[in-house]
Order: structure tokens, then C-alpha cells, then sequence
């Protein structure tokens, strides 16, 4: 995919032609059709142009020409309800350089400029012929950070990417391979735990939902490491790259989207590169447990009990609740480094996608304030998330009593919450944890957001780390 319809105009595309974009409420219309050249007023008014909510008007010269372009965005319950509006308007716009027009400052101002971005993504790796579409592209606004979103973009985009490709080219060997691109791509280190060997490095969790796959699809653990200075944070996302169910089969229809089950490694790697390309001041350490959850002689079982590396034992009431067993490794061994921050993502219960939809990232946080930071950055960039508890009155459904842990509890309440509850047994000596429940897909087109891969949370603790990684409340 070309990457530069993910950029701002370069100064040399600024240098010339450079239209405006004028972005009007509906309130704010009357206002415009007053002091706008009378033919944009006549051609606004000949085609019922009046600020509506989405609509775009492409606004001729005195030769019928292109001269500039309104789009409107309705009332303030049209802009509530429709993220990135502005995004529509990138593809009807004439191609050429564009600068935006109009009221918007702030948290809107950002929110237009890195829509416009992010309606340059494509996916059109498997299309034939596919050559990258000459695009409108927009100057900079004054008053953003530019690079910031630039960098945002281009994390979402990583991230988006990555659970788009299909799975028979998105194994654990690539996502090792995007990891490593990655890094060198910032100077960051990178290792990674093989097969067998992940037994011997204590791994035993990972190893075992893994194990089943063949040679070529071989479960790891890369562990990605960057900066020498600041806070210490550790990301580790779900690299399911393929979930079967194991021998608990998934139906046809519950396997159909779950090449996105490494949805987590994928939005990790992008807030990864988001931190990385704006040098945040931190030490980041990136754990992904990549495997395939593949049916074979050699799949671990239903009633199978496995010990996990900080020692304590599982039962295996269901093969198909694999993701919080290689995370609960990782867990492990990131909170043996005492980071003061740790995080995970994961594409991890269909219970959450019942909860709070699609659109929403829930997250669970012991700490208020912490929490209230992520979910007022949520709200400040437009990635909406919602804070879930860790219940505590739940936690003898997570204890069956002949093992240490339960990893699928019976009963089908709180499946949230109880798989939140297992993952922090594995996150003790972290100064403190975060743990979010990902869906990762876009179900349909939305501005901003083609159907398919999406990121979720990442731009929310993106925004929020400065107020996340210090000393605990």
C-alpha cells in the first residue's frame, strides 16, 4: 500500500495550488452563503446545499472550474453520534492539495485533520492490478501536531494491516517478521523464543497451545525492546494467528473472522510505533506470544492441566479459551521485570462484544485515576473505551478447586470479567496493570474506518501514557 496518502502535503505540494476546504455547521451556513462570492452561494443554494451533516459541495470558479469545496457537519447530535466525519469528504474531493477552512479548533481540529489521514488507508494487497489512486491530500492545519498525527496514522495503520492479511500469510513467523521490521525500522532489539526452546525458557503455556501446529507455523515469544530512559512499560498482546477452538472446534461461522485473533499483537505493534516514532520518553518492552491454535494429535485437551510459569496449575475446561493462556506466560515473565506499567490487548471474549458492541474497547484498571486518564484520552482523540471492573465477588468461578485456575468457568456469566480476573494472577509485581478486551474489526464502512482490521484503545493510551507510567495514586 502507498503510504503517502497517510501524510500531510509535503512543502513542495504546498508551493502550489492549495484550495480551501471550508467546514460548516448547519448553524453556521447562513453565515457563510452571506459572505461567500455569489456563485458559491448560487451553487450551494441550486443544489440544497445547507450544512448537512456528512455533505459535500465542490464549489466551481468563474469558468466552471474547481475553486474550493464545503462539507458540512450538521448539528451537535449529528457530530456526537459520527466520529471522523470529515473523513468522507477525502474521496470526493478533487485530487490535488487542500488546506481546511472553517471553526474548527482543538480536539475537533485534530480529530478532522487525522480522519483525513486515516481515509487514506487501503488494503489492496490481493487485488489484481492494484496500483495506488491518486488521492486529494490536505496541508497541515495550523494549530496540530503535525508529525503526532502522522505517526498515529501510521501506527493505525501498521496495526490495521496486520489483522487484515489473512492468515495463510499471517502466521507467527510473519508477525515475528513485522516485530523485526519494526524494530530496525527504530533501533529497537528484538528477541525471540522458539518452539521447544519455550519450554526450556519457561514458556510452558505458550508451548502448549501452540504445539499443535505444524513446523512452519511454530508458536513464539518475541519480545521486542526499545528505549533506555523513563518510565517502564511493558505492552503484551494475544498473537493468536489462527484459532481453530482446538479439539473444542469453533462452528463455521464463529471461525470465519478469526485470522483477527492476533488483534492484540497487531494494536500493540501500533501504539508501539506510535511511541517509538515520537520518541516518547519511556522504556518499552514488547511481549507478543504468537501461536496457532491448530487441531493435531499433538493439541492439548479438554481436562488437561497445565502449569503456567509463575508455577500455578490450570485446568483446561475448554481448548477454545487459549488466548489468556499465552498471554498469562508472557504476563509472567513481563512482570518479572517490576515494570511500572503494564499493559495487555487481546481479542479475547466474545462476552465483551455482547457487553459493549463492536465500537466500544472495554478496559479493566484497578487504579481511578489511571482510569478516568485513559477514558478521558479516550474521549479527548476519539477512540472510544469503557471501564469494566475487576469484580472481586467473581473470582471463585475462575477457582476450580482441583487446579489453581479455571480457564473456561462454567456457567457463561461474566465472561469479561472472569478472564480479566485470570490475567491479573499473572500480572503480580507490575506497578500497575491495564488490561484491555478488543474486538479489532470493523464490522462495516465507516468514516475513517473501511471495513476490516481496526485499531482499538491504542490512540486512548497513546494519549494517556504521560499520565499512566508514573507513581501509582
Amino acid at each position: 500500500m502507498d503510504q503517502s496518502p497517510l501524510t500531510f502535503a509535503t512543502a513542495d505540494e504546498a508551493a502550489g495550488p492549495v484550495r480551501p476546504l471550508t467546514v460548516l455547521t448547519a448553524a453556521a451556513f447562513e453565515d457563510w452563503a452571506g459572505t461567500a462570492p455569489a456563485r458559491h452561494a448560487a451553487w450551494a443554494a441550486a443544489n440544497g446545499f445547507t450544512g448537512q451533516a456528512g455533505r459535500l459541495l465542490v464549489l466551481p470558479d468563474a469558468d466552471g472550474g474547481v475553486e474550493a469545496a464545503v462539507f458540512g457537519l450538521g448539528g451537535a447530535e449529528d457530530r456526537a453520534r459520527k466520529r471522523f466525519m470529515l473523513a468522507g469528504a477525502r474521496a470526493g474531493l478533487p485530487v490535488g492539495v487542500w488546506r481546511l477552512e472553517g471553526a474548527l479548533a482543538g480536539e475537533d481540529l485534530d480529530e478532522a485533520a487525522l480522519g483525513f489521514l486515516l481515509a487514506g488507508y487501503r488494503f489492496d494487497r490481493y487485488a489484481a492490478g492494484a496500483k495506488p489512486a491518486a488521492m486529494a491530500r490536505l496541508v497541515a492545519p495550523e494549530g496540530v501536531d503535525a508529525a503526532t498525527l502522522e505517526a498515529v496514522a501510521a501506527g493505525e495503520a501498521l496495526t490495521r494491516r496486520l489483522i487484515d492479511t489473512p492468515a495463510n500469510d499471517m502466521g507467527p513467523a510473519e508477525l515475528e517478521h513485522a516485530a523485526r521490521d519494526l524494530a530496525d525500522a527504530f533501533g529497537a532489539r528484538v528477541e525471540v523464543t522458539h518452539a521447544d526452546d519455550l519450554q526450556a525458557a519457561n514458556l510452558p503455556l505458550i508451548h502448549a497451545v501452540g504445539r499443535a501446529a505444524t513446523a512452519a507455523r511454530a508458536p513464539r515469544l518475541i519480545d521486542l525492546q526499545w528505549g533506555e530512559a523513563g518510565p517502564s512499560v511493558t505492552l503484551v498482546g494475544k498473537g493468536v494467528c489462527f484459532d481453530t477452538g482446538g479439539l473444542n472446534l469453533k462452528p463455521g461461522s464463529s471461525m470465519g473472522l478469526m485470522k483477527k485473533d492476533m488483534g492484540g499483537a497487531a494494536a500493540v505493534l501500533g501504539l508501539a510505533r506510535m511511541l517509538m516514532a515520537t520518541g516518547a520518553k519511556l522504556r518499552l518492552r514488547v511481549l507478543i506470544p504468537a501461536v496457532e491454535n491448530a487441531v493435531s494429535g499433538a493439541a492439548f485437551r479438554p481436562g488437561d492441566i497445565l502449569r503456567a510459569r509463575n508455577g500455578k496449575t490450570i485446568e483446561i475446561n475448554n481448548t477454545d479459551a487459549e488466548g489468556r493462556l499465552v498471554l498469562a506466560d508472557a504476563l509472567a515473565l513481563g512482570a518479572e521485570g517490576t515494570p511500572d506499567l503494564m499493559v495487555s490487548m487481546a481479542t479475547l471474549t466474545g462476552a465483551a462484544r455482547v457487553a459493549v458492541g463492536p465500537d466500544l474497547a472495554p478496559f479493566y484498571c484497578d487504579d481511578d485515576a489511571r482510569a478516568e486518564a485513559i477514558a478521558a484520552a479516550g474521549r479527548a482523540v476519539r477512540d472510544p473505551v469503557w471501564r469494566m471492573p475487576f469484580h472481586a465477588p467473581y473470582k471463585p468461578l475462575i477457582e476450580p478447586g482441583i487446579a489453581d485456575l479455571d480457564n473456561a468457568p462454567k456457567g457463561g456469566f461474566a465472561g469479561s470479567i472472569t478472564a480479566a480476573l485470570f490475567l491479573r494472577r499473572f500480572a503480580a509485581g507490575a506497578g500497575a496493570y491495564v488490561h484491555f478486551d478488543i474486538y479489532g474489526w470493523q464490522p462495516s464502512d465507516a468514516p475513517a474506518r473501511p471495513k476490516g482490521g481496526a485499531g482499538q484503545g491504542a490512540r486512548a493510551l497513546f494519549a494517556a501514557l504521560p499520565h499512566l507510567a508514573g507513581t501509582p495514586s
